[in-house]
């Protein structure tokens, strides 16, 4: 016990010695003073600037003689015109539309690819009740999954070699969700799947077939890829029971390899549409975009490719870059040059033209035009179209009468 007492003891003062030398000795070194610094330009004009009061009376910018105005972003590339600006979209039909889709698990190319006519499609018509413009709304349902097997130039989609395994009960899913939805006319477009022997048109096809099972009145418009230029695959889509078959072109034959994926090109999307015709579809549809270099005789060579392969409706709409990593516009078209191409479609022979710098390849003014004529309305089908007809089904855009048999 005396042994362990001594060694408490021995241990408690040889700590209270250690402390003391470690004081002592940080006692003893100075100070280390920072060594000052030599004012430079920044400083200076930091100090003599304004100061926070200045900010809070809003006097900062009479202090300051420098420019009144940061401008941010690149201000060599063109600007976005005024008439490529559009409002929020807002209003009681637009937000049941948005809750409905929520509600029924359904994702839409509408919201997002932000394209910037969903407030037209959705907004409703003012006096309208809520089942009336729900009838008049148009929607763009993605099949499929989120991620394309292909990399376009333009398109803002996720892409991978393998992308996650097709829903098998999607099909079902998403008939069940469109008939209970009550649309009058729904497109229907998915990525491009590489990966799957038939590119997605069996599982198109079943979605197509069951829509047209739970609501037959719904008019189907399917937005589908090339697959990989198979024939079969194509027709297995066209024969589904669809009512429209597009299959968008995009640009001229000569800026396709600069645009979009080098597995996709002109001639075969030409293929795709023709074969889809031969199939029995009432009406083919295609969509180019303007702004990405093209040239007018470039243009008019494409829509005389498109006529001879039977396509019935074109649009053409700007091209607008979606992010810093997809390729520069080239151009900003104008209004009046849209309206040039509208007439020189029509006079082409083109069953319905939409052209104009928000125009997409899903527009809703051509939606209710193909309906009309699809439904075989005797406002419109077998005669001269008039000025009402044209408000009314075709939302203003046709310029001239034309004819529709």
């Amino acid at each position: 016990m005396q042994a362990t007492a001594l060694c408490r003891r021995l241990s408690s003062a040889y700590s209270v010695n250690v402390v003391r030398r470690a004081l002592a000795t940080a006692s003893t070194i100075p100070p280390q003073s920072t060594p000052p610094t030599k004012p430079n330009a920044f400083t200076e004009k930091l100090a003599s600037g304004p100061s926070f009061d200045d900010f809070v009376s809003g006097d900062a910018l009479e202090v300051d003689e420098g420019p009144a105005r940061v401008v941010l972003g690149n201000t060599q590339g063109p600007r976005l015109p005024a008439h490529l600006k559009t409002s929020i979209p807002k209003g009681a039909s637009f937000t049941n539309i948005k809750k409905d889709l929520r509600g029924l698990g359904l994702h839409t190319v509408c919201e997002e690819a932000r394209c910037p006519n969903i407030g037209d499609c959705w907004g409703g018509t003012p006096g309208a009740t809520e089942e009336e413009n729900k009838r008049k709304a148009t929607a763009t349902i993605m099949l499929m999954g989120d991620t394309c097997t292909r990399g376009c130039r333009f398109c803002s989609v996720k892409t991978s070699r393998a992308p996650e395994p097709l829903d098998i009960h999607e099909p079902e899913n998403t008939a069940e969700a469109v008939s209970r939805w009550g649309l009058g006319y729904i497109v229907l477009t998915s990525v491009d799947r590489d990966d799957l022997a038939d590119g997605g048109a069996a599982h198109f096809a079943s979605t197509i077939r069951k829509i047209k099972q739970k609501a037959p009145n719904i008019l189907v418009e399917a937005l589908t890829g090339d697959f990989q230029g198979n024939r079969s695959d194509v027709e297995m889509v066209a024969r589904s029971g669809l009512d429209v078959y597009a299959h968008n072109v995009e640009t001229v034959e000569a800026l396709t390899p600069f645009v979009r994926d080098r597995r996709a090109n002109f001639r075969q999307s030409l293929k795709v549409l023709e074969w889809a015709k031969e199939a029995g579809v009432k009406v083919t549809k295609t969509s180019i975009m303007l702004g990405v270099g093209e040239n007018e005789d470039q243009l008019m060579d494409a829509l005389k490719e498109l006529r001879k392969s039977g396509v019935d409706v074109v649009t053409f709409g700007q091209y607008m870059r979606p992010t810093k990593r997809h390729m520069k516009v080239e151009r900003y078209v104008e209004p009046a040059e849209f309206d040039r191409w509208r007439e020189a479609a029509q006079d082409m022979g083109f069953l319905y033209v939409a052209s104009g710098p928000l125009v997409r390849s899903s527009y809703k003014a051509g939606e209710f035009y193909i309906e009309n004529i699809l439904r075989g309305k005797s406002a419109t089908v077998g005669r001269t179209i008039t000025m009402e007809d044209k408000l009314i089904g075709a939302g203003g855009l046709l310029s001239k009468p034309q004819t529709v048999s």
